[in-house]
């Protein structure tokens, strides 16, 4: 078990990659296989948090620091492990799937961070507009703040599947032994039952209702939630508008 474990995936081919693709693996295999999915999860099935007193106690933060460290941390990563493979000795990365799928998710990355800077305000009683009103794009849920949703989580979850095909043909181009693939498989599935069990806990609640909370006449609480398998909790029975809320056109 333990020779087939360190055997290389392919028998009939050495692994014999050289410093600076072996660290790229390493740094690669740690933002997109380990840092991403991580901070997803934590994004989609923590919006509230365990032992929120939600809806007394709003918008906690602890699904949103620790999406952005992990993505952003992935990110810097994700541009130290490019720098290796650009440097890396002539002819010592071959051209083929592996680099066309990792070229495809650096896009990918890329319109996340431009999206995430050009999102909007958030606006809401924490953060309200200059004017003194509640409006923002994310309160008043404008055309921005749509497009903005859509992009992030339809890219986000593209990123996802595209990063783990790159990782397992980077894993096979440079004929890694049997253990790194068998761990990250293991991982992953540990990942998706996670997901899984958090799911059918009904942990998916919509952004906009964790943060300013159920009334159904707040602006984005009159739309559907965006994103698959997203869900919102029924307010209690005769709980009230709070008196500052913003009347803005959802639109």
């Amino acid at each position: 078990m333990w020779e087939w474990l360190l055997a290389p995936m392919d028998a009939a081919r050495a692994h014999d990659v050289g410093w600076h693709l072996s660290w790229h693996a390493r740094i690669m295999v740690l933002a997109w296989g380990v840092l991403v999915p991580l901070g997803v999860l934590i994004a989609r099935y923590f919006k509230i948090a365990p032992g929120q007193n939600w809806p007394e106690i709003l918008d906690h933060r602890f699904w949103w620091n620790t999406h952005r460290i992990c993505q952003y941390s992935a990110c810097m990563l994700m541009l130290l492990g490019l720098w290796l493979i650009l440097t890396a000795p002539a002819l010592a990365a071959l051209p083929g799937p592996h680099a066309m799928l990792g070229w495809t998710v650096l896009a990918l990355a890329l319109v996340q961070v431009l999206g995430g800077l050009l999102r909007g305000t958030k606006g809401g009683p924490t953060e309200p507009a200059e004017d003194g009103s509640l409006h923002g794009d994310h309160y008043s849920m404008t055309p921005r703040r749509l497009a903005f949703e859509y992009l992030h989580k339809g890219a986000g979850y593209l990123s996802l599947l595209l990063a783990a095909a790159t990782i397992l043909s980077g894993l096979w181009q440079a004929n890694g032994p049997n253990w790194m693939w068998l761990a990250l498989c293991l991982w992953w599935a540990g990942l998706v039952a996670a997901a899984a069990v958090l799911q059918h806990r009904g942990m998916a609640i919509d952004t906009y209702q964790a943060i300013w909370g159920p009334d159904p006449a707040l602006p984005g609480n009159r739309r559907k939630p965006i994103g698959l398998g997203i869900r919102r909790i029924a307010p209690a029975p005769g709980s009230a508008t709070p008196p500052d809320h913003d009347q803005a056109s959802p639109s």
